[in-house]
């Protein structure tokens, strides 16, 4: 191993469960797992409640670390140091299992590069989510999702009573009592948050509903209903998404702005014609603009000459006609 992190490991402090480490410790510990993988290639067992990938993922990551820590002159001291090292050598790694790695060692989750970067004007809160399941699409402009409580915003706000049924389900389904688990497990999911099974690990997460800000797709049973629904599971099904949160509507729903592999997934509704833009309620030039592309080249609900807005479609089922 580079001298540079048997220095570092030899004069931080006794190492500490990365799981209970804060700050100094937590780089500390650090040291200590990259010091341990280099001789074992073993990654801490703890690590995997914390993010989403698997254990030989978990590898791939140590190994890059490893590098970049032997490389680092000097090698990293402070947590914010420690911090940016991880994140700019994962960063085209999954979001969400950089930000576990941080939690899981007590690190801050920006750099201070990454810190000054502002989130857009009206932008209440940023959800960084888990995989999107298939079912949780139930139409063109809205999906729930799920994210972490080890997700430093979700993980001061747990209530009590949930994470202590989680603990208590824990404990049941290790003792092979599957009927308490399954009554444990629905008080969970009546408090908005589940227990997901993801790459064999087990969860806790918080329920969001999205409604996409800004377009309006065709409902289920209206023309092109399905394939706007479909297009939309096509788009986000077993990926990690970021929403920008702007506002929340009166279903109780978060409207906010979806990305995911780098696309903005309005943009290539709009573009596929499989939605409108709802200016009543977004006034955004740009999203406009790609509603008059496809009208132009007539793809999607555009194919049609004078399709039915789902506004009027809805508010002609409220009156009953």
């Amino acid at each position: 191993m580079g001298n540079a992190l048997r220095l570092l490991y030899s004069h931080c402090c006794k190492p500490t469960t990365a799981g209970d480490s804060q700050g100094k410790d937590g780089v500390s510990a650090l040291s200590h797992d990259l010091f341990q993988f280099d001789i074992t290639s073993q990654v801490p067992e703890g690590l995997s409640y914390h993010v989403v990938s698997s254990k030989k993922a978990q590898a791939n990551w140590y190994r890059k670390l490893l590098d970049a820590w032997r490389e680092a002159k000097p090698p990293p001291k402070t947590p914010e140091e420690a911090s940016s090292l991880v994140i700019q050598t994962l960063k085209r790694h999954q979001k969400a299992d950089v930000k576990g790695l941080l939690a899981y060692y007590g690190l801050p989750q920006q750099s201070s590069a990454s810190a000054t970067t502002s989130l857009p004007q009206g932008v209440k809160f940023e959800l960084q989510t888990l995989p999107v399941d298939t079912k949780a699409v139930p139409d063109g402009d809205t999906i729930t999702v799920y994210v972490s409580t080890t997700d430093p915003r979700e993980s001061l706000n747990v209530p009590r009573d949930v994470q202590s049924a989680a603990d208590q389900r824990s404990r049941a389904r290790a003792a092979k009592n599957y009927t308490k688990a399954d009554e444990l497990h629905k008080k969970i999911i009546d408090s908005g948050y589940r227990v997901l099974n993801l790459q064999n690990q087990e969860i806790l997460a918080r329920k969001y509903r999205i409604r996409l800000r800004g377009i309006d797709a065709p409902e289920s049973s209206m023309p092109y209903g399905k394939e706007a629904k479909e297009e939309l599971v096509k788009l986000v099904q077993g990926k990690c998404l970021r929403v920008l949160v702007y506002d929340e509507d009166q279903y109780g729903r978060c409207v906010g702005d979806i990305y995911c592999d780098g696309k903005f997934v309005q943009e290539v509704m709009l573009k596929k014609g499989l939605a409108w833009h709802y200016s009543a309620y977004d006034q955004r030039v740009e999203l406009a603009t790609w509603e008059k592309q496809a009208r132009a080249k007539r793809v999607g609900l555009w194919a049609t000459s004078n399709p039915e807005k789902p506004w009027e479609w809805r508010k002609d089922k409220r009156q009953g006609r």
